[in-house]
């Protein structure tokens, strides 16, 4: 929709121009730029990260990972539409979820494309808080969005011991997502080998559970499989960005 008080186009969306002597009209640049401000808001990206952009990404101390994983990501925005999403892997902190959100933005404000964010937990929980035994319409109105989004970011896709039904609802969105060609983010904190990965976790009772094995396969290795089927792998490995921005904002200066 065009801006209603455009000095340009008074609100119509259209222009005059002149080209080669010849009075034409053409779009205002303001009705881009509304389109652009309303699928921001549609994408539903937090306000945390809404900064977040390919230019302030932080390569830190010459990051070879970082630097490779940022250039695979403008590549893909470059060569959008394709086939393929992307799958970003790496532990906490090392800048996951700014990349993937960088990608998003920059879909929406250079082509116009329809994005969703959703973290993976969120998701989980508007889906059990929308079951209705009676009817399935409303668990269908939480998911039907994220099925038909033409790139959908999941982020933090991991689940410690997950159920059955995590493990369905899962694979329902991606089967859905794949055999309708719709491009897919993932952001995901689990390690790719079959034995790697075994770390102390906190159970959701908040029983602490050591030398618990990580890894996609948790999420059962079909759905594994279809990932790296449909997403290009980025692996990303640094140290925490957030914890040394942290423990920086609290360094005092020495005399």
């Amino acid at each position: 929709m065009p801006r209603k008080d455009c000095p340009q186009c008074d609100g119509t969306g259209w222009k005059p121009v002149e080209v080669e002597g010849v009075r034409r009209m053409t779009r205002c640049d303001c009705y881009g730029l509304e389109r652009s401000e309303l699928l921001l808001r549609q994408a539903h990206i937090p306000e945390r990260y809404e900064h977040c952009a390919f230019e302030n990404f932080d390569i830190r101390r010459d990051n070879q990972s970082l630097r490779w994983a940022k250039l695979n990501a403008e590549n893909f925005v470059k060569e959008y539409p394709t086939d393929f999403g992307l799958l970003f892997v790496g532990t906490t902190g090392v800048g996951k979820t700014h990349l993937a959100v960088a990608v998003l933005r920059a879909l929406i404000l250079r082509n116009g494309v329809e994005c969703l964010f959703y973290d993976f937990h969120d998701l989980l929980k508007a889906i059990r808080d929308s079951y209705n035994p009676v009817s399935q319409n409303s668990e269908l109105s939480v998911l039907q969005p994220v099925l038909d989004a033409e790139v959908l970011l999941l982020d933090e896709l991991a689940s410690w011991n997950p159920s059955d039904w995590v493990k369905e609802t899962l694979q329902h969105i991606i089967n859905s997502r794949y055999n309708h060609k719709k491009v897919t983010l993932i952001t995901t904190t689990l390690p790719l080998g079959e034995t790697q990965g075994r770390r102390e976790v906190r159970a959701p009772s908040g029983e602490v559970v050591p030398n618990v094995e990580l890894t996609l396969n948790q999420l059962g290795v079909t759905l594994r499989s279809r990932l790296y089927e449909m997403c290009k792998l980025i692996e990303m490995s640094s140290d925490d960005y957030r914890k040394a921005i942290k423990q920086a904002a609290y360094k005092f200066p020495t005399a």
